[in-house]
């Protein structure tokens, strides 16, 4: 009798992460648009803050003077799936997630990667709107043979399609 061959190994984990000018404006506008929930740090930063680890310049206050006002990273922010698990340890989602992280660059071409965004069933159009009003941008709107969709820009100009 044969040995059973060793079990595949477990699927990786993983995250988009979009570089951009402003991460905290960007987790808000995709946290809204996704209808996901925008990770909260201020835990781990504050444990940091108050033993020295880590200089204040590096952590912000998101939200300041908004409701949910708290303290995070001044160069990242998350945004994650609100049914998939939360890390206790450091608020990072656990599963579905995009990372912005702030770089000194302006984007300058088209994106080689980008997320299509589902509407409800009949309900593109309303969609559309809905992330118009949330900051993004309707670029064009393409019908082909294959299907159509509309392609839009968020608040800094990151292309992603609503179908």
């Amino acid at each position: 009798m044969e040995p059973l061959p060793p079990p595949p190994p477990p699927p990786l984990h993983w995250k988009l992460v979009v570089d951009c000018a402003d991460p905290h404006a960007q987790a808000a506008f995709w946290a809204a648009a996704l209808r996901y929930e925008e990770e909260d740090h201020s835990d781990l930063v504050g444990k940091l803050l108050a033993a020295g680890a880590v200089p204040e310049g590096i952590t912000a206050t998101v939200h300041a003077g908004e409701p949910g006002e708290r303290l995070g990273w001044h160069d990242l922010a998350g945004v994650r799936h609100p049914d998939d698990p939360v890390s206790e340890e450091n608020g990072a989602g656990l599963g579905r997630r995009i990372l912005f992280q702030r770089v000194p660059e302006p984007k300058t071409v088209k994106n080689r990667l980008h997320l299509d965004v589902h509407a409800p069933p009949g309900g593109r159009d309303a969609e559309v709107e809905r992330l118009e009003g949330l900051g993004a941008s309707v670029q064009r709107r393409v019908a082909e043979q294959g299907g159509s969709w509309v392609v839009m820009t968020d608040p800094e100009g990151n292309e992603f399609c609503v179908q």
